[in-house]
């Protein structure tokens, strides 16, 4: 009995990352952060490995023109796109992975760049 027990909590606990979802987990710039100087990139970290052929990243200004200058990219844990040179104000980032375990996650958040 202790061996079923045992081989079941190791086969439970290896089985549950395969269940986790890519979050974001902390972003360049920070998330609400604001930046005396425009970011030539900006450049994200998710919990759990993505698929980066399948992910994307939108860079928009408060008039929601996008200001990327180039396609998205990265490995691991980890997704960059290039942005043109920004101007003071505030920029919003959208999102959208694919993780190895095909999991599909998206959300947003706001930085700023200026005094």
């Amino acid at each position: 009995m202790r061996i079923i027990v045992t081989t079941t909590t190791i086969v439970l606990a290896l089985a549950s990352p395969a269940f986790a979802h890519a979050y974001l987990d902390h972003a360049s710039p920070r998330v609400g952060n604001t930046v005396a100087q425009s970011p030539r990139e900006i450049v994200l970290w998710f919990s759990e490995r993505i698929e980066p052929a399948f992910s994307s990243i939108e860079v928009r200004n408060e008039q929601g023109v996008a200001v990327s200058s180039g396609k998205a990219s990265g490995g691991g844990t980890q997704l960059r796109i290039p942005v043109k040179t920004l101007p003071p104000g505030t920029y919003k980032v959208i999102w959208r992975v694919l993780s190895v375990d095909t999991h599909r996650t998206q959300g947003d958040f706001s930085f700023r760049v200026g005094p």
